[in-house]
């Protein structure tokens, strides 16, 4: 009996998920095609200037004018170039032991 509690109580819990997994997706998806989900600020339209809508204050410079350059650069390294750097790291940390050469 108690096999059967179990059964029906994770059964209504999955379909829960799953209808607000489907409801989610539906409302992304609708934001997505007009245009309100997107980090861009978008400009409005005023009758003296244009007023760009955003809500987070980083994307504005001093003047309070919308920077109109990306925000992050990330630059490319080999594989190589990484390794090396990590082993130095690896190498010059305080709790790395120096392997000792076995003359017994």
């Amino acid at each position: 009996m108690l096999h059967l509690l179990y059964i029906l109580a994770f059964t209504v819990i999955a379909f829960f998920a799953i209808s607000n997994l489907i409801r989610s997706l539906i409302t992304i998806s609708g934001e997505s095609q007009r245009g309100s989900w997107t980090d861009t600020p978008r400009p409005v339209r005023s009758s003296n200037n244009r007023i760009y809508q955003s809500n987070h204050p980083e994307l504005y410079d001093e003047q309070g004018k919308p920077f109109n350059e990306p925000l992050l650069v990330i630059r490319s390294v080999s594989v190589e170039d990484a390794r090396q750097k990590l082993d130095s790291i690896y190498e010059s940390s305080p709790s790395q032991t120096t392997p000792r050469d076995e003359d017994a």
